[in-house]
């Protein structure tokens, strides 16, 4: 399975999600600044691998000296709809007010500990997902997925192809329908080339086609991946995730969302409150550098939506699978990562 991402005495290490397919580069950051491009620029991207590059831009802010709050403040900075970025950014800073005191170098080694230990967690956790999940998924169907909630999207394994993997690997014979995911081609691009990879047979079909096949009776259930949970279970995923969930609940098809307990934000009510991210108009104007729009036309690019909570059959983290009423089984589940971490 592909590094996503990985602290090195070089710097940390990305692989560039923007070249893949059609080829495997990697990029050093040497910097907090230059993590924090990464992060924008989505070479780097899926809300959980956000939240590992901030720890690790954040340890290389403070290796180097710089003003910590300058640091934090910068990386936050970069995508508002991931709540991943900020979780991270604040277990962080809560190490670093615990360091108070401490020589330079020990809080240095101490931050770049605990960065290292956000990415191994994230992939002990999207392994439980997956664990949890894999009995949600009928054996002998396809599962349908939107974006890339895989390895590329975590530090490894994934979250919905985590789901789809740990289903695999217990014997079940699946296959996977690959929404491409306009405008970056997330499912086309991600997606498929993370599940050819690992020999999982895999069909790219466009957004637009969704409903055709849900309604074919081929589908056994939809699993995606999330960007940020409300209370009440509304979830903030990529652009398309919604008109899915509501095809999906029209035919009948299980709509299941995975996520680990960090996407969780319980301190809102719905996803009304979400903060959606507007990407830049060339995403959709430009195709690999070559225009497909009429000049000077008018872009609107939110690089996600909310699927309400009724639309959602289940939501699968690594304590367990939450049902409605998700204002009630979300918290019990955060409960049990506060009590891990005390």
């Amino acid at each position: 399975m592909v590094e996503t991402i990985e602290w090195t005495t070089h710097g940390v290490v990305l692989i560039d999600q923007r070249r893949l397919p059609r080829e495997q580069v990697f990029v050093t950051c040497r910097t907090y600044q230059e993590v924090a491009e990464a992060i924008k620029t989505m070479v780097i991207r899926g809300a959980p691998a956000i939240g590992v590059a901030a720890a690790m831009g954040v340890a290389l802010g403070v290796q180097q000296d710089a003003d910590f709050e300058t640091v934090c403040a910068t990386l936050a900075a970069t995508r508002p709809t991931a709540v991943n970025l900020f979780w991270a950014i604040d277990r962080m800073r809560r190490l670093r007010a615990s360091l108070e005191g401490r020589s330079r170098q020990e809080i240095a080694n101490r931050m770049i500990q605990e960065a290292q230990q956000v990415r191994q967690e994230d992939i002990a956790l999207c392994m439980a997902i997956g664990r949890h999940g894999a009995a949600l998924v009928p054996d002998g169907k396809t599962v349908l997925t939107h974006c890339n909630a895989g390895a590329l999207a975590t530090a490894g394994y994934g979250t919905a192809l985590g789901v789809i993997r740990a289903a695999v690997e217990s014997g079940k014979k699946i296959d996977v329908f690959a929404d491409e995911t306009r405008p970056f081609l997330q499912g086309a691009r991600l997606t498929a080339w993370e599940l050819q990879q690992d020999n999982i047979p895999t069909t790219i079909i466009t957004d637009n086609m969704a409903g055709h096949f849900l309604r074919s009776g081929r589908i056994g259930c939809v699993v995606v991946g999330a960007d940020r949970i409300a209370s009440n279970g509304d979830v903030a995923n990529k652009i398309g995730t919604y008109s899915v969930a509501v095809l999906a609940k029209e035919n009948g098809v299980p709509f299941y969302v995975a996520a680990p307990v960090s996407t969780f934000d319980l301190s809102l009510a719905s996803g009304d409150q979400i903060p959606i991210e507007q990407r830049p108009a060339s995403e959709i104007t430009h195709l690999f550098g070559i225009a497909v729009t009429p000049e000077n036309i008018s872009v609107e690019n939110p690089a996600f939506d909310v699927t309400p909570a009724r639309y959602i059959t289940a939501i699968i983290c690594e304590h367990g699978i939450a049902r409605e009423p998700y204002s009630e089984s979300l918290k019990l589940l955060a409960a049990k990562t506060a009590r891990a971490s005390v």
